[in-house]
């Protein structure tokens, strides 16, 4: 199951990520992190220290090995070179896996021990210096989409991913790539109106929202989220001296959380675990050609000198390696 972590920056999602992806170590089920935030704090979130969050390797650095791996022997692919961010899958190309040995993985992720459990780890990559001034940042995220693109995922497992803040995810299509996304707000004027935008924009693509009210410390802040999403609030996190401690770089063990706090979590959980049942392939390959075909017209094929529309495979249905995948995929803790 794929979820994002969305919000206005400063709101902590960063911090809900890292401590959602805990959650799920610590439940033993496979995990793949992607820090996809134009700031790129998560791997230091998940414990990582300065120098090891800098050393992990930048997806956009592998983008060529990505395309030609996913690629593979799919004949409506004239070469990697013509694959971009929204290229679909299709009869002859390779699809990943969670918890599968790959060379994607391989070359991008990272593996963290968190407590008794760990979770692989992958990052687009921060802006470098030739990078600015000429550079657009949702092309960091492109080899983020093209990897959810070619995903085949199962219950139980689970892709989480720390968006970039605000409503910059809505540049391209890969804010429908997910089961579920958890919006972090915090109880002020600011945060809400990042809410009321990815509301809008998620409304046409049914993408399942749900608000996570961050910084809550009582009744008035609790009573004000309610009043500004209703429905769409789900759980609330206050001050955390665990938190605290480990934004300091000294996490005590992760058993030691407050128990509100994990309980929140478990909510968390709860809640994408439902959002599998609701799951619909056909919908999802439908957004992901429509976001094709429209990149394709606006840019891609101007870029690529070819006509990027014949990369749709009309008969590929995805659904069918997706059932083999629940087959085999672990049962939920």
């Amino acid at each position: 199951m794929k979820i994002a972590f969305v919000g206005k920056g400063g709101s902590g999602k960063t911090t809900l990520s890292s401590l959602f992806i805990r959650h799920l170590a610590a439940t033993r089920a496979p995990v793949v992190a992607v820090d996809a935030d134009i700031n790129q704090h998560l791997g230091t979130a998940l414990g990582l220290d300065e120098t090891e969050a800098a050393a992990l390797p930048a997806m956009g650095a592998h983008l060529p090995l990505i395309k030609d791996y996913l690629r593979g022997e799919n004949p409506r692919i004239a070469s990697a070179d013509t694959m971009i961010k929204t290229t679909p899958p299709g009869e002859g190309s390779r699809l990943l896996r969670i918890g599968e040995d790959n060379p994607v993985y391989e070359a991008c992720a990272r593996t963290v021990r968190l407590g008794d459990g760990e979770v692989r780890l992958m990052a687009t990559g921060p802006f470098t210096e030739s990078d600015l001034g000429v550079a657009c940042y949702h092309s960091k995220v492109g080899a983020v989409e093209l990897c959810l693109n070619h995903l085949v995922d199962g219950r139980g497992e689970f892709v989480v991913v720390d968006m970039t803040a605000g409503s910059d995810s809505f540049a391209s299509g890969l804010f429908t790539r997910f089961d579920m996304t958890f919006l972090v707000a915090e109880p002020t004027r600011k945060g809400i109106a990042v809410y009321r935008q990815y509301k809008e924009y998620a409304r046409d693509f049914d993408v399942a929202l749900r608000v996570v009210g961050n910084k809550v410390q009582g009744p008035d802040d609790l009573d004000f989220l309610r009043a500004e999403v209703g429905d769409d609030l789900l759980v609330t996190l206050g001050h955390s001296d665990w938190v605290r401690a480990m934004e300091k770089g000294r996490p005590p063990r992760f058993e030691e959380l407050e128990e509100p706090n994990r309980e929140a979590l478990r909510a968390l959980h709860t809640a994408v675990d439902a959002s599998y049942e609701r799951r619909d392939w056909q919908r999802y390959t439908r957004q992901m050609v429509h976001f094709h075909l429209k990149n394709a017209q606006s840019w891609g094929n101007a870029k690529t000198g070819a006509d990027l529309a014949a990369q749709v495979d009309p008969a590929f249905a995805l659904d069918e390696f997706a059932r083999g995948a629940a087959a085999t995929s672990p049962a939920p803790a």
